[in-house]
């Protein structure tokens, strides 16, 4: 190995390093003595009731695990977004669980909240997954309601969802394991079956003191809306049972039960691990975004037995296209290559920028494995497309879009790692979360923005020194260099994967060696979901 590869594998290190501390962090949710007050009730964690139902042995992945990081510090933060998803095995069966986390603020709903239930829900209706609610929360968190409540992606949609996937038959388990209160009792009595934990948990449209204040009857709690009102008297709750533990068995015999589903039929082989070694990936990865490094050596590291069959090899090379297997998921992969390469006709093209004749590639091939019903896999490392009269007179923004098209209406399910830089049109072509992956993660090493910090800096600071001359104010060397650093510092800080894994959109931050586990087990996910639409271009110009 040379001096630069063992100089990337210690920065990519550093950045796993960083990403395990600062999940170990979102792992204690509201701070340890939260959890010992959660305890104390006898109770356990969100995160504790998800590992005591999920099998033991058994892969899980979890999505948004960052979802509100460094947001809502005025309000005392909103670690993991106050709720857990994780999708994994009951009894055998794949299943997505929801759990409230009642040590973030009583497990009361942020508008980020909201956005990862949606999330949770879309999964579970897009791959007809099983989908399993742990409720302890107090509600929609009363000071921020005008920005979770009302509008269409809201707090209602929740419910909306409830009664679509119930007509879909998909299957909806509930437990409630403390407070369910207000609308947000409508989702365990919208859920196929209903469970609730005898004196921890309560259902009810308005608590003790709202009814006192409202109509003046004086009740309590446990009479109003406890495991015994619900399962002995008004019969809203299907299940008593006598503690968290004893709930999530019952859980567990549920799913047992459930019978097999439709299969998709995406192609299976026996899995095989790469030949070449995974860990390589972090002395491949550059440390800067701008350097190049060969794709190829990712892909090999990637997939099984390290053997792919490319498609076009030695056309529009700026972006490969290949068959492979993924845990013995038949794939086909789209990938940004960031190096140098040059066409047959001597030309030198740019790494990870798209030209016409890769964008050409691309749709042809992603065509192809509608044709064949293979699951597509994006490896994202993508500037955008190229500029310039010579691609513009090429026509770029025709083949763009044809690309664009491509992803846009392909029936099979897609899956996005963003490797490095997701810049501009390049991370709409190259399948962004506005074309629907079933799961988009980033690597440590990602960047998603319009353009590069150092770009943005640039332009911006155009537009602010211009304006500052328009005032009559003279700006000196040092101010401009001041004026730069200021604006580069805070683009960045958006450019961070943390900062678009905060506000879910991405599905989460993953170790590299993680990426074979995600897409397996989301193609796994997908293939519960037969494919009802056939696949077509619409108007396509040629």
């Amino acid at each position: 190995m040379d001096l630069n590869f063992n100089k990337n594998e210690d920065h990519n290190k550093l950045l796993l390093s960083d990403l395990r501390q600062r999940f170990a962090k979102v792992k204690l949710g509201g701070g340890q003595k939260s959890i010992e007050k959660h305890h104390a009730k006898g109770k356990m964690t969100a995160r504790e009731r998800i590992d005591y139902l999920l099998d033991s042995k058994a892969k899980s992945i979890e999505i948004a695990a960052f979802a509100g990081e460094d947001m809502y510090a005025e309000h005392g933060g909103c670690p993991s977004g106050g709720v857990v998803v994780k999708i994994g095995y009951v009894k055998g069966k794949q299943c997505i669980v929801v759990a409230n986390d009642a040590t973030v603020k009583a497990g009361a709903w942020f508008p980020i909240t909201g956005k990862k239930n949606l999330r949770a829900q879309e999964i579970a209706i897009e791959n007809r997954l099983p989908i399993i609610y742990l409720v302890d929360s107090a509600g929609v968190y009363l000071p921020m309601q005008d920005e979770i409540f009302p509008d269409k992606e809201h707090f209602g949609r929740i419910f909306r969802n409830n009664a679509i996937m119930s007509s879909m038959g998909i299957t909806q388990i509930a437990a409630v394991m403390g407070s369910c209160v207000a609308g947000g009792a409508y989702l365990p009595i919208m859920s196929d079956e209903a469970l609730i934990v005898d004196k921890t948990g309560s259902i009810f449209l308005a608590g003790s003191y709202l009814v006192k204040a409202a109509i003046g009857e004086t009740v309590d709690n446990e009479t109003l809306g406890g495991a015994t009102t619900h399962c002995e008297i008004s019969g809203v709750t299907d299940y008593k049972a006598k503690d968290d533990k004893d709930a999530l068995d019952t859980i567990k015999r549920l799913i047992d039960k459930i019978g097999n589903y439709d299969k998709a039929g995406f192609n299976r082989d026996k899995p095989a691990k790469p030949k070449e070694n995974p860990e390589d990936i972090y002395g491949i990865i550059p440390r800067s975004r701008t350097d190049q490094y060969d794709m190829y050596e990712v892909i090999g590291r990637l997939v099984d037995n390290s053997e792919y069959d490319e498609y076009k090899a030695g056309y529009g090379k700026t972006i490969i296209t290949c068959y492979a297997r993924i845990d013995g998921w038949a794939v086909g992969i789209v990938a940004n290559q960031r190096q140098l390469v040059k066409t047959k006709q001597g030309e030198m093209q740019f790494g990870g920028v798209i030209y016409n004749d890769s964008a050409d590639k691309a749709t042809r091939f992603i065509a192809n494995c509608n044709q064949k019903k293979i699951p597509l896999v994006f490896l994202q490392d993508v500037t955008g497309f190229m500029v310039g009269s010579k691609s513009e007179h090429g026509g770029i923004i025709k083949d763009g879009a044809k690309m664009v098209n491509a992803v846009s209406n392909s029936v099979v399910p897609k899956f996005t790692i963003v490797i490095g830089n997701s810049y501009g049109a390049g991370n709409y072509a190259m399948c962004g979360k506005a074309y629907d992956p079933r799961l988009i993660v980033a690597w440590p090493s990602a960047e998603l923005a319009v353009m590069s910090g150092n770009s943005a800096a640039k332009v911006l600071l155009q537009i602010e020194t211009a304006s500052l001359k328009k005032k009559g104010e003279t700006i000196t060397k040092e101010k401009e260099d001041e004026l730069f650093n200021k604006i580069k510092d805070r683009y960045d800080a958006q450019v961070s994967p943390y900062y678009a894994a905060a506000r879910i959109w991405t599905d989460g931050i993953i170790d590299p060696l993680d990426t074979r586990t995600w897409i397996s087990m989301g193609i796994e996910a997908a293939d519960h979901a037969p494919i009802e639409k056939k696949f077509n271009l619409g108007v396509l110009q040629v």
